[in-house]
């Protein structure tokens, strides 16, 4: 069945049924993603305020046979929150929806609208001397529907998991227009098919988050961050098993770093403090938690000597203070941005077991410098095995020079990702900009199956068309 763009016609019988305030102009800042790459189009943008607001919006989209683009912080990097073409779609912002709606600091929860701040969510569980780990860069203005939907991941994964890990229950909108009110705050429900974890990481295209009942956590007492210069990422890993070793599971972070990125921050950033006079090849940044009683320096201490012993590491910094940890953080966090002013050809956000983690940075490296005289800033989350690796155009030139190279290094990238038992998304999604990755590493029996549950779900087609799978011919 053909969609139709969101016309005036359209916007006249939305406005019968939601109050004005939840009308919104179409600016920019809704139809632009982060990396500048595409620019999207919409009809009308409404933010409604409440769930039954979202079920009024989704039944007369239904009804209309318009297509419906989710939105939330707009800090998705694959363009799931871009419609570039096809009719023109409603957009529909969560960004009224922002409510705190409870909080349990005995039973470790909270329950949170969709349009709620990342930070806003950390500050609210901070308020109660808890803690929600979930943690990215783009803290300050991603919003819960999208990090679920998305199934976001960030430095806190090796600890205590993805989205999807620290959710228990959600409210949603599915594309009927009914309102599943899954707000449970249960540790163990078996009671048939799990369509919590079936929405989240959906993007948008099988229902609308608009709350969920997330897990909290006890604040650790005692907290450590430390910077250690690793001679490699055989080493890294090495050292990785000997923390655990040392501190169990209070690993909360293990990010691996390489002098590329610290150069491309010296090169957009000289005001931000790097803490080495001579930027190393490679450095990892670990962060610790650990129970009353327990120090989490001298705990760092002696994993440096353990480490330094067997020549994993070679110098070091553990931080002094709240100042200093919040600045050794800030280098790994600022990275992306330093990145997006530098400006990629190609960027690639994989993940591999993590035993393959050196050999797939060795082979990449060598299969890339045969396509052309690019810089790699290989960065990211080494406890989980998921890299953020990217090709940067040589210095002094842009990477617009480079366009017509980007499918072959992206190519090249995850072709030996996907040999080596990896995968091609590891927490920033499929979006619009991976569907055809999705239909070359796929699994075909997986395919089939996202493909009728679509269809099943969402038989119109109206929920986020083009985004995860491809629009059905209609």
């Amino acid at each position: 069945m053909t969609l139709n763009p969101a016309d005036t016609a359209f916007t006249a019988q939305l406005q019968s049924v939601l109050p004005a305030a939840a009308f919104r102009e179409a600016s920019a800042a809704y139809l632009e993603e982060p990396r500048g790459r595409w620019h999207g189009q919409a009809g009308v943008v409404v933010a409604p305020g409440s769930a039954e607001e979202v079920s009024a919006t989704i039944r007369a989209a239904g009804a209309a046979r318009v297509p419906v683009i989710p939105y939330g912080g707009g800090t998705g990097l694959v363009g799931g929150q871009i419609a570039e073409d096809g009719p023109a779609p409603l957009l529909l912002s969560l960004e009224r929806m922002r409510a705190i709606r409870g909080i349990w600091p005995e039973e470790n929860v909270m329950v949170a609208e969709a349009g709620a701040i990342l930070s806003d969510l950390h500050a609210a569980a901070g308020a109660e001397n808890r803690l929600y780990p979930l943690s990215i860069a783009s803290k300050g203005s991603a919003r819960l529907g999208g990090l679920l939907a998305a199934n976001a991941g960030g430095v806190n994964v090796l600890r205590y998991g993805n989205a999807r890990d620290l959710c228990l229950g959600i409210e949603a909108v599915m594309p009927d227009g009914s309102i599943w009110h899954g707000l449970k705050r249960l540790r163990k429900d078996n009671t048939g098919y799990d369509l919590r974890n079936l929405l989240i990481g959906s993007e948008g295209t099988l229902g609308v988050i608009t709350a969920a009942s997330l897990k909290l956590f006890a604040v650790p007492a005692a907290r450590g961050v430390a910077l250690m210069v690793v001679p490699g990422p055989e080493a890294a890993l090495s050292l990785l098993a000997l923390a655990r070793d040392h501190m169990g599971e209070a690993i909360s972070a293990f990010e691996l770093m390489h002098r590329t990125g610290l150069d491309f921050l010296a090169e957009t950033m000289p005001d931000l403090r790097q803490p080495f006079a001579d930027r190393p090849e490679w450095v990892v940044l670990m962060d610790v938690g650990l129970a009353k009683g327990l120090k989490a320096d001298a705990a760092l201490e002696a994993l440096f000597a353990a480490a330094a012993k067997v020549g994993l590491v070679h110098d070091g910094l553990i931080a002094q203070s709240e100042q200093q940890r919040r600045e050794f953080w800030d280098i790994r966090e600022t990275m992306p941005e330093a990145n997006r002013r530098i400006g990629s050809v190609s960027s690639h956000d994989i993940s591999l077991p993590l035993g393959a983690v050196p050999e797939f940075i060795r082979a990449g490296n060598a299969a890339l410098a045969e396509i052309g005289p690019f810089r790699i800033n290989c960065f990211g989350h080494l406890g989980d095995g998921n890299l953020h690796y990217n090709v940067f155009p040589p210095k002094g030139q842009s990477r617009d020079a480079y366009t017509d190279q980007r499918i072959t290094i992206k190519r090249c990238v995850h072709d030996l990702t996907h040999a080596m038992g990896g995968s091609v998304s590891a927490e920033h999604g499929i979006g619009r900009l991976k569907v055809a990755d999705l239909e070359r590493y796929g699994d075909p029996a997986k395919l089939a199956a996202m493909r009728k549950i679509k269809s099943a779900l969402d038989p119109l087609g109206i929920m986020n068309p083009g985004a995860v799978l491809r629009q059905a011919a209609r």
